[in-house]
């Protein structure tokens, strides 16, 4: 790794005022006197830099990475930003980093190459899958891999099979006849299969990893966005016919939809292609653990000890109003989740979606079983006394009442958000040692003409808890609004952000 300071990274000629929001309320219609102040706090860290860029803190410059391209993980962040950072916390083989929202593990995966500790959680099974399959890289008998992508290569189904791929409401209908045949079947044959489990897992990661490109959909947003050749645009356009309805438009996700068994064949022979590279390239020496659970870091972190972790890189989801259990909705049918499991699942994760119904209670009887009612009691106190904080959601019911927000739920929303973050906040702070530095990547956002500044409000939550606010980076390039709100209200650029927090 690379040593780079706080005084390397590069600055952009733009006025800082550029970055800073002057007015957060719309026509003043709310006060907005606590996000002022916090605006004109946190300025003073603020630092506008073209070190980290859109592109480093998605999934984009990781489609190409050796390793970290296995699963394409819209919502996370590149290589590139978890080497930066690590170089920037000083991070030394035996030290531990956490990541408390893991995705595709892209944290995990780059602190095991530089022979770092890691642990981290996730909540979505797909995860699981791919932290597993990545984190056993170095572990892979070629052969046994090859082998099997050659019998792969060599099924072929039988006439009469009239197996399909199971389907939830908002898949049914997402592949082609003959795509929906063979899924089904591969999936039965892994299960039959006497590979390892190692060898079995990386495979269904291919399968996963090839889903979209086989269906009839494509991730675009809030939502799974359909081809017109689909059979549930067809049907919906013929009873909108009938109805004497506009049409569903006439669109294609994609040029072409791939043959399942292709797109799974060509996964499969670039990853092994990436295992050769890497087990070729000297990383045999590489001795990191990576501890990783299948759970909320809500009820994780509050169990663990105190004065451990060296360092945090994390991008939780973000207070957007998507919802991954529907843009994933095709990965977490194929690994065996129904309609219920998938409901509960979008519950569980951090809220950020109108559907998402407060954990209060749920933590409070958490923190009760583990006998921590005190601590819960502190945390909870905490937040209650955050003013910017209690300023937002009375500027949000005030809109409600104005009838300013499209959706009542988003009060719900980022109450529970903030609330839930600050929980992690306050833990993380206990569980890092001195000296340690947290990195959360984050964008601001903005409903019914309220701005809410995510990266300054979660530093000053990060405060109350005894963080102490270093830097907050901010992208050269910010975040538009929604069509609608800039019809509405104009528009007020909305920063993406780095905050770096160090525990003195």
């Amino acid at each position: 790794m690379k040593n780079i300071n706080y005084e390397q990274l590069s600055f952009i000629k733009t006025p800082i005022d550029a970055f800073l929001v002057t007015n957060f309320s719309a026509d003043d219609f709310c006060k907005d006197i606590e996000r002022k102040k916090l605006e004109e706090k946190y300025a003073k860290v603020l630092e506008i830099t073209e070190k980290f860029n859109r592109q480093s803190v998605s999934y984009q410059l990781s489609k190409k990475d050796t390793l970290h391209s296995w699963l394409k993980y819209k919502e996370g962040f590149s290589a590139n930003l978890v080497n930066i950072l690590l170089d920037e916390m000083k991070a030394k083989p035996g030290d531990w980093i956490m990541d408390p929202f893991m995705g595709s593990g892209t944290t995990a995966l780059v602190c095991q190459m530089n022979g770092v500790n890691s642990i981290g959680y996730d909540i979505m099974p797909i995860s699981a899958v791919s932290i597993m399959a990545k984190s056993s890289v170095l572990k892979y008998n070629v052969e046994e891999i090859r082998t099997m992508l050659e019998e792969v290569n060599s099924i072929v189904i039988p006439d009469d099979y009239d197996g399909c791929t199971p389907y939830i409401t908002i898949t049914q209908d997402a592949y082609p006849e003959k795509n929906e045949k063979f899924l089904h079947y591969i999936a039965n044959w892994i299960e039959c299969s006497e590979y390892s489990k190692e060898a079995k897992n990386l495979l269904t990661l291919c399968i996963i990893n090839s889903l979209e490109r086989c269906s009839y959909t494509s991730k675009s947003g809030q939502y799974l966005s359909w081809d017109c050749r689909s059979k549930k645009v067809i049907n919906a356009n013929k009873i909108r016919a009938k109805k004497g309805q506009k049409l569903l438009p006439e669109k294609h996700v994609r040029k072409e939809v791939c043959d399942s068994k292709t797109a799974i064949i060509e996964e499969l022979q670039h990853v092994i292609n990436d295992i050769e590279l890497i087990q070729n390239n000297g990383y045999e020496d590489v001795n990191a653990q990576i501890e990783f659970r299948s759970n909320s870091v809500l009820y994780e972190l509050p169990r663990l000890q105190g004065d451990y972790l060296a360092g945090v890189i994390t991008s939780p989801p973000y207070c957007n109003r998507y919802d991954y259990t529907r843009t994933y909705a095709l990965e977490l049918v194929y690994l065996g989740l129904g309609e219920q499991a998938i409901k509960e699942m979008r519950q569980d994760l951090l809220s950020c979606t109108v559907e998402s119904r407060s954990k209060i209670e749920d933590l409070k009887q958490f923190y009760d079983s583990i006998g921590k009612n005190e601590r819960f009691q502190f945390i909870s106190n905490t937040i209650n006394e955050n003013e910017a904080f209690k300023e937002i959601m009375t500027a949000l019911e005030e809109r409600k009442k104005n009838g300013d927000l499209n959706n009542n739920g988003v009060i719900r929303m980022v109450e529970g958000y903030f609330t839930e973050l600050a929980f992690i906040y306050a833990e993380l702070y206990r569980v890092c040692k001195s000296g340690a530095m947290v990195a959360f990547v984050n964008d601001n956002v903005r409903y019914g003409g309220e701005v809410i500044p995510v990266d300054f409000l979660s530093s000053s939550f990060a405060e109350q808890f005894g963080f102490k606010v270093k830097k907050v980076y901010s992208l050269k390039q910010q975040k538009g609004n929604s069509s609608q709100q800039m019809a509405k209200y104009g528009r007020v650029p909305l920063r993406k952000s780095i905050t770096i927090w160090t525990k003195e």
